[in-house]
């Protein structure tokens, strides 16, 4: 994969200009591909590292990363055999038990996740299941809120490569602790909604087999991009089951079995943009 940053054609930054007019303007945009001089993965990752140097020269800190396209469904649907990644920034993070700004996004959804804080870099040339597991200070439920600012989620591969892997905020539940040898792939998730009914079900092994297999995957794509991931860093790696429209005023809670749960509320809004 040639690093993002030896790309910066004009195409590359049309396309980057669009996601950020639609990011600024709370507008959602035209699909970038048709902007592109080829739907590469590099080509991709080349619009969304400069919307990643756009947003650091705005003052926002970069504090881990997102891990998208972890089911095989959706890797089939957009044509593509791997996950993708988007960068998380520190006013992305919301916390649990204070409403979410409907109108902060623009077509939100949300899905169910397990993230990692990391206690070591994860920066060598020999990155397994092990070595990530050694890294990780503790395991915490997660909700993802997807927002792409393309309008109608009319996205390919490139198109959510670009725009930052379709990221928009995240909500990180209290720690389960240590990873330690638990196994992830056993995890049940059930997700309920303003009703209390389940909305979304899923369970660690939707997740690559194995959200550790994300993690593995992210540390040596990282690397091999000259920018590993580091010590602090929040990795979200990657939906455990379908995600779901958030309306405003919704309401959803999570548990995630032996690891707890999470909660979040949106409060009432203008309705998606689309």
């Amino acid at each position: 994969m040639t690093p993002a940053s030896t790309i910066a054609s004009a195409e590359v930054r049309a396309a980057a200009d669009r996601l950020l007019q639609a990011l600024r303007t709370r507008t959602p945009c035209a699909p970038v591909r048709d902007l592109l001089p080829d739907t590469s993965v590099a080509t991709g990752y080349a619009v969304q590292n400069l919307l990643t140097r756009a947003r650091l020269d705005e003052g926002r800190r970069a504090v881990g990363r997102k891990i998208g396209l972890t089911a095989p469904a959706v890797q089939a649907q957009l044509g593509v055999d791997q996950p993708d990644f988007g960068v998380l920034f520190d006013d992305m993070a919301c916390p649990q038990d204070r409403p979410i700004d409907h109108t902060r996004l623009l077509q939100p959804r949300i899905e169910a996740e397990v993230a990692f804080v990391l206690a070591a870099d994860l920066d060598g040339d020999d990155i397994d299941p092990a070595a990530a597991r050694a890294a990780v200070a503790k395991v915490v439920p997660a909700l993802e809120i997807v927002d792409s600012r393309i309008a109608g989620w009319d996205i390919t591969f490139v198109d959510t490569v670009a725009d930052n892997a379709s990221s928009g905020l995240y909500v990180l539940g209290d720690s389960a602790g240590p990873l330690g040898e638990r196994d992830l792939r056993t995890v049940e998730m059930t997700m309920t909604g303003t009703d209390g009914g389940a909305v979304s079900t899923g369970s660690g092994a939707a997740c690559l087999g194995d959200p550790i297999n994300a993690l593995v995957w992210l540390a040596r794509t990282a690397v091999e991009l000259g920018e590993p991931l580091r010590a602090a860093d929040v990795v979200l790696s990657g939906a455990l089951g379908p995600m779901v429209p958030v309306a405003p005023g919704a309401a959803f809670t999570v548990e995630l079995s032996g690891l707890g749960t999470v909660r979040t509320t949106f409060t009432a809004g203008t309705g998606e943009r689309a």
